[in-house]
């Protein structure tokens, strides 16, 4: 799909969605540059409220925008500044629908709000719901859309500071480098490593993700047979990144391939069930020692078991590794797991936009009927409070 000339793509249907999963690695040289022009200012719009005790930030998002915390938020729990800071994702439909079950009143908080237009009616109801239901709380917008309503309607807003990508804005029915991109430059702000460092993480993900475009050939291989159900597992962030891998296969073949997620651990409690000899499971291998031998534990598993069609690693070289089918990353340094993920969900983006063209769907246009929206229609927002 990567080579083909954008004529061949628009017949396919292809264009947007190719083009947008392509890019990404120049996306993210360009959303840590975007970090970089921000970063003093969002430290100085958080100075006051870090005064007041330790803040929860909430990082708040629905279907991919979500995933978004759940990736890079166990990430932050080690990584970032835990004394000042607790990292907590919470989906804006689950802050909208139920507030006090996710929200403390007396909390100081940040709500973090990922969107890519920004005119997702929970996007912006859950900032008016969180602003009546918290005392003191600040709202740090990361969107993609310098026209959306997110961020238009924050603007004069002393307690918002907003961060556009305006390159993420994906037109495509599928967040990709959207995603991508908003989990970067969070995990930017408030990773504590050193600033070298992160510089060479960012350069080493970009690197890995040209590969992912390059190796191509070696993704369309692992779908080179007669299956119809998929699985991702991963621990640690990638419990989030299979998540958000499960639901690109899921939207972009409308649901004819039936999908399930879960961590790798956590499968075996009964959601293993699903796998059966039509089912590929992948696996997102954790660069962390301890955390990938359990990655390592559930793809030997489920390989030895012999119950799936296929059982592949999506892993970077180590001490150990999968040795049977997988798509390996050879000759990087280590990547921490919230860098890793980039190449990773770039990994799970293609093989979903090759299954979308292998069911003979449209990868840019996949819900024929119009029942599933790029932006959510239909929704009501009930008044709250007074």
């Amino acid at each position: 799909m990567f080579e083909k000339d954008l004529e061949a793509l628009k017949a396919m249907g292809a264009h947007i969605t190719t083009t947008e999963i392509k890019q990404q690695p120049d996306l993210w040289r360009d959303a840590y540059n975007i970090y970089k022009e921000n970063k003093a200012g969002v430290e100085e719009f958080l100075a006051d409220i870090k005064k007041l005790g330790r803040v929860s930030v909430v990082f708040a998002g629905a279907g991919t925008s979500d995933y978004v915390g759940d990736t890079v938020a166990p990430y932050l729990r080690h990584a970032g500044d835990t004394d000042a800071f607790n990292f907590m994702p919470v989906a804006t439909t689950d802050i909208v629908s139920a507030p006090l079950d996710f929200l403390r009143p007396d909390d100081p908080t940040v709500l973090v709000s990922f969107a890519r237009s920004g005119n997702s009616p929970e996007s912006l109801a859950a900032v008016e719901v969180a602003r009546k239901v918290v005392k003191n709380i600040k709202f740090l917008n990361i969107t993609c859309a310098p026209e959306g309503k997110l961020a238009v309607e924050s603007a004069d807003d002393p307690n918002a500071y907003t961060i556009l990508i305006p390159r993420a804005n994906d037109q495509g029915f599928a967040m990709t480098g959207s995603y991508s991109c908003m989990s970067l430059i969070t995990m930017l702000l408030f990773d504590c490593s050193d600033e070298d460092a992160k510089a060479a993480w960012v350069e080493t993900a970009a690197k890995m993700g040209e590969e992912v475009v390059a190796r191509e050939a070696e993704i369309a291989e692992f779908l080179n047979c007669d299956f119809n159900r998929m699985t991702y597992l991963g621990s640690g962030s990638f419990g989030g990144l299979a998540q958000e891998a499960q639901l690109k296969i899921l939207e972009l073949a409308r649901g004819l391939v039936a999908t399930s997620w879960d961590t790798s651990m956590g499968y075996r409690h009964g959601p293993k069930s699903f796998v059966d000899d039509k089912t590929l499971v992948f696996v997102f291998v954790n660069n962390d020692e301890y955390t990938r031998q359990y990655d390592l534990d559930i793809l030997e598993e489920i390989n030895g078991d012999g119950i799936a069609m296929k059982t592949i690693a999506i892993q970077q070289e180590g001490a150990t590794a999968f040795e049977h089918a997988s798509f390996t990353f050879k000759g990087y340094d280590a990547l921490p797991e919230g860098y890793l993920a980039l190449p990773f969900i770039m990994v799970g983006q293609t093989v979903s936009l090759l299954n979308s063209v292998r069911v003979g769907n449209t990868p840019d246009t996949p819900s024929p009927t119009g029942t599933v929206n790029r932006v959510v229609k239909g929704v009501t927002i009930h008044p709250y409070g007074a």
